[in-house]
């Protein structure tokens, strides 16, 4: 991966969804062309209002328009649209280096993993560039729960730069529309057992005249509210027993002093409490029940996974034997 040996077509495809990234985008489609020469640039223009797409063009990258506004529906329609051995995605902004692209494909490529995550905060650079300390609030915050519900330690969940193999991003239902697609991603790939790799990057914050497409509140509380959604779609018997718990704690609360008050007087004073207390203690046994028969959905859901993720995968690699062939063929020719 070098500028003496171009990749060969169809072995890396850079993904770059753009929301006016007219400062920006320019350079950033020179730097991956230049760093991975033989790779694909693709540019989504996600309703730029700006100049974004003909400057894409004007500097070589293949661009198409995606209408549906939001990150996660640009990179859902790549996905859909583009093959390649590895997925590169990466911000328009010109925040990561093209130099560390290498580092990244590299596992991916070698067969060594299917995920590899471009970690900006293991060297410190994000916290010294980054002029949004909300948003490394927000990033600690998401790691601290994911370490919590899925036991695995991102270093950085937030990062928009990273690689994917092709069976990875075959089986991937993207759910998120928008900026929510890289918690996504990170729960997907632990969820699934994918091999993760993670590499640290350099960060550096946008050039002057850039402007983050983010919102600190509102695109924090989605992620929350994804992560929520996830928790309970991929875990829902801890997700329900969690519920059930907290149910069962309120009908001890509201119940307890009822039963004591009947164990001394005979007589119960507060009806609607103790019909309250019922209630909770119901509600507490549904949601195991619940937790229980989703649980065993999920299980068989996870069987026809692995079984579609195998086909994916023996599909790769019949693809890639036939690559190999044309090359030995072409080799021979020449």
């Amino acid at each position: 991966m070098s500028d003496a040996r171009p990749l060969p077509p169809g072995t890396v495809a850079v993904l770059i969804p753009c929301y006016n990234e007219e400062v920006t985008i320019g350079k950033v489609v020179d730097d991956f062309r230049r760093v991975l020469p033989g790779a694909e640039v693709w540019v989504y223009d996600n309703n730029s209002s700006d100049a974004t797409a003909r400057v894409a063009r004007e500097h070589g990258a293949r661009v198409r328009r995606e209408p549906r506004q939001g990150k996660g529906n640009a990179v859902r329609q790549m996905l859909r649209d583009i093959d390649a051995d590895c997925y590169l995605m990466v911000d328009g902004d010109d925040t990561y280096p093209a130099e560390a692209a290498p580092d990244l494909v590299r596992p991916v490529l070698l067969g060594r993993a299917d995920h590899v995550v471009g970690d900006r905060l293991s060297n410190g650079t994000y916290g010294e560039e980054n002029k949004r300390q909300f948003h490394g609030f927000g990033n600690g915050l998401v790691r601290l729960l994911i370490r919590a519900l899925y036991g695995f330690d991102y270093a950085d969940v937030m990062t928009g730069y990273r690689a994917m193999s092709r069976p990875f991003c075959r089986t991937y239902p993207v759910l998120s529309p928008g900026f929510e697609l890289e918690t996504e991603l990170s729960i997907h790939a632990v969820d699934k057992r994918w091999r993760i790799e993670q590499v640290p990057i350099e960060y550096r914050d946008r050039p002057e005249g850039s402007e983050s497409k983010l919102n600190t509140i509102s695109d924090g509380l989605k992620v929350l509210r994804m992560i929520a959604s996830l928790f309970k779609d991929y875990r829902p018997l801890p997700f329900f027993l969690l519920l059930a718990v907290l149910c069962l704690v309120l009908c001890l609360a509201l119940g307890l002093p009822v039963v004591a008050e009947f164990g001394k007087t005979g007589l119960v004073a507060r009806f609607p409490t103790a019909f309250l207390a019922m209630g909770f203690g119901i509600l507490a046994a549904l949601f195991v029940a619940v937790g229980l028969i989703l649980d065993t959905e999920v299980k068989a859901s996870r069987r026809a996974w692995e079984l579609e993720c195998d086909r994916a995968f023996e599909a790769d690699r019949a693809l890639r034997a036939r690559s190999r062939r044309a090359g030995v063929r072409a080799d021979v020719e020449e």
